[in-house]
């Protein structure tokens, strides 16, 4: 990887609705979906959706930090969740959907946690915020079905994200 790039990893409920909103931005170059945080090696789909891996639904972004900040990509993963729901996140329940950072560093640590703060002093929820933030681990990267799925299977894309609620979260709460 090139010296300059760095790596950003969230969880936010279905990897599938967490790849665009990062990947239109210049200097983002990568965005992967995939699992981590559990203690099963090497997991296939089939093994996390059961949500006995402890994996989670994630992607990491490879990013260009001269180009697109840490601070301007936890912007953006704050705004596609439900930092308050610890049972997943809109349809889509169970473990494998909760949201967490997965910090890479101690700047990345400390930036999570003054979003999170920020985010709680706004106002903008009556129930706590619940996004853990942790240090990154392992990430596997997801079957090759699973990836750039917005652009391959945009049908079905657009049908699972319009049934999933998220739209209707983000537009109701993030309007302003």
């Amino acid at each position: 990887m090139d010296n300059t790039l760095k790596k950003a990893t969230f969880a936010g409920g279905c990897f599938w609705c967490m790849v665009k909103p990062f990947d239109q931005w210049e200097g983002i170059h990568r965005v992967v979906s995939g699992y981590t945080g559990g203690h099963v090696e090497n997991p296939t789909y089939e093994d996390v959706k059961t949500g006995k891996t402890g994996h989670y639904e994630a992607v990491e972004i490879t990013y260009d930090p001269t180009v697109f900040s840490y601070r301007d990509i936890l912007k953006i993963y704050w705004q596609q969740i439900d930092p308050t729901d610890d049972g997943g996140q809109f349809q889509d329940r169970g473990d494998s959907y909760r949201t967490a950072i997965f910090y890479h560093d101690t700047d990345q640590k400390e930036l999570a946690e003054a979003t999170k703060q920020e985010l709680e002093q706004s106002g903008k929820f009556q129930k706590p915020i619940v996004t853990k933030i942790v240090p990154a681990v392992t990430f596997y990267p997801a079957e090759d079905y699973h990836q750039d799925f917005y652009k391959k299977n945009e049908t079905e894309y657009k049908e699972d994200r319009a049934k999933s609620g998220r739209d209707e979260f983000i537009e109701e709460v993030w309007k302003n």
